[in-house]
């Protein structure tokens, strides 16, 4: 897996990644660009396709595919779409996909978040991405591993289900982090747990908006399907959607989950604020008489009362115990009501 990491510009000029020919048996294996465009052109090689994968921060890449691949004018349009919406649409008999997914040291950033550009045709599925992504890292490591691959659609689909187990392992990472601030919750603590599920609810509601799209992108898909494609793998495609939609119904309770939690923390807080202030405003009152009175007598004019007289100190105290104790026992009777 980290050998894509560590190649930042592809095996070769073009920015290929990696790339597998796949027999009648499915097996792969490791080809170069030079052999791929041999064998899509050799009318020998019929029986077989390939797998393409390039690194699209290689400047050579698009330009590339553009002279060498003839894909259709769908893909190389999407590559320059601002929009990283996840769609799958049929242009000129071939299958055209946005899929977004998770960088490979994702880290619940919503910068983390990437997006997956795929051609899917009769004899060829190439893919492209800015930065490594986990699903298509764990596609070319099975291949790898000799797992047979059927057709270029059966490469889509195991993509999908990695994508698929990507997303599950997120929703259950981000599972036992909500539990574990709702721990901390129980017992009082609320240091940081604000934003930590303030930062969880942007990552998730991120991943569901570049995410949602693609069921129904592939309803649409499996209604009218190519006719190259074949039933167990039209059938391989709604099972993957179905996964997904599950996934994202799982990711949705979480988010409803975390917005509960949020507005628990802020009832919190608020009560925590009020209790705050209302101590504050009790400590007021009490102090409020002797310091009425202390301004009073601290003013430098004649006629003060007891200022002669010899337990004047005293009579001032007990004058201001008594208001004070007035004032504490209204306060105390409006707390308990």
């Amino acid at each position: 897996m980290k050998a894509e990491q560590s190649s930042l510009y592809g095996a070769d000029v073009s920015g290929l990644i990696c790339g597998f020919r796949f027999t009648q048996a499915g097996k792969g294996q490791v080809v170069g660009t030079q052999e791929a465009l041999e064998g899509l052109l050799s009318k020998d090689d019929e029986d077989s396709f390939y797998w393409l994968h390039f690194n699209l921060a290689h400047a050579a890449t698009e330009k590339w595919m553009r002279d060498n691949l003839h894909l259709t004018d769908l893909f190389h349009e999407s590559l320059r779409d601002g929009s990283r919406t996840t769609r799958v649409e049929l242009d000129d008999d071939t299958l055209v996909a946005v899929v977004n997914d998770v960088s490979y040291d994702f880290d619940f950033e919503p910068s983390d978040i990437s997006t997956l550009w795929l051609s899917v045709g009769r004899r060829l599925m190439v893919s492209a991405r800015m930065q490594p992504l986990r699903s298509i890292d764990r596609l070319r490591d099975a291949v790898r591993r000799g797992e047979p691959m059927r057709s270029p659609v059966e490469l889509l689909v195991h993509l999908m289900h990695d994508q698929g187990d990507v997303l599950v392992n997120i929703v259950r990472s981000s599972t036992a982090r909500v539990d574990d601030i709702e721990d901390r919750l129980l017992a009082g603590r609320l240091v940081t747990n604000r934003a930590k599920l303030g930062m969880l609810r942007r990552v998730l509601i991120r991943l569901q908006r570049l995410l949602a799209p693609e069921p129904a992108a592939l309803f649409r898909l499996l209604r009218k399907p190519p006719d190259w494609i074949e039933e167990e793998d039209s059938q391989d495609l709604r099972q993957s959607t179905e996964e997904f939609n599950l996934a994202l119904s799982d990711m949705a309770a979480l988010q409803e989950r975390i917005k509960l939690l949020q507005e628990d923390i802020a009832a919190r807080v608020a009560e925590a604020n009020n209790r705050s202030l209302f101590t504050l405003t009790i400590v007021t009152v009490l102090a409020l008489p002797i310091n009425m009175i202390a301004g009073l007598m601290g003013m430098n004019v004649g006629g003060i009362p007891w200022a002669d007289h010899p337990y004047g100190f005293w009579l001032v105290v007990a004058i201001v115990v008594s208001f004070t104790a007035v004032a504490g026992y209204i306060a105390y009777r409006h707390s308990r009501e």
